[in-house]
């Protein structure tokens, strides 16, 4: 165990404790306060999505284990919070379908694409990285709701993860533009 490993099993731990703040029936607490407290807990593990990978690599504390765990991490609050909001009428089903049917093909490409030892070539890119940056900005958003500093949380959270779902999209094209030789080729 070490501290980058450990703040990836703070943001699975983040899971249950998200679904307790944001269910209503769960957690005896004003919508405001549940609300804020949701977006508070969403806030904290995406930094610590960012915050693993950083010390990892600064301090060479990779490991197989950690490369498997996190992206599986990201993956669960990620689907968590998009089903929560879907259920609170927040995000659109076609949103939440896109992302985490996207989350699945990608991952299931890329297992295949190492199993060939060709995982390199559906690394993160650019594209990818901007859809996590929309993503990971629209949920807290929309978890919040209301208005923030004259903010419109909902309007603004719903517009930023249709972007992340435009840019799903295109970096879920992307991949399996990148991953077809190989596809064709193992047929």
């Amino acid at each position: 165990m070490n501290l980058p490993l450990i703040l990836t099993w703070a943001r699975i731990a983040c899971i249950p404790l998200l679904i307790v703040a944001f269910v209503p029936q769960v957690l005896p607490m004003a919508e405001e306060g549940r609300n804020t407290l949701s977006a508070i807990l969403f806030i904290f593990a995406a930094i610590t999505d960012w915050l693993d990978g950083y010390l990892a690599r600064r301090w060479n504390q990779t490991s197989n284990f950690g490369a498997f765990l996190d992206p599986v991490a990201d993956k669960l609050i990620v689907s968590t919070a998009l089903i929560l909001l879907v259920a609170d009428g927040r995000v659109s089903e076609l949103v939440t379908i896109i992302i985490i049917g996207r989350e699945i093909t990608i991952s299931a490409l890329r297992e295949w694409m190492a199993s060939m030892g060709k995982r390199k070539s559906v690394a993160v890119n650019m594209i990818g990285k901007f859809k996590t940056a929309a993503q990971l900005s629209a949920i807290p958003m929309l978890l919040q709701g209301g208005t923030v500093a004259g903010l419109d949380m909902i309007f603004w959270g719903t517009l930023l993860i249709w972007v992340a779902a435009v840019l799903t999209l295109w970096s879920m094209a992307y991949y399996l533009y990148v991953a077809w030789p190989d596809l064709k080729e193992s047929d």
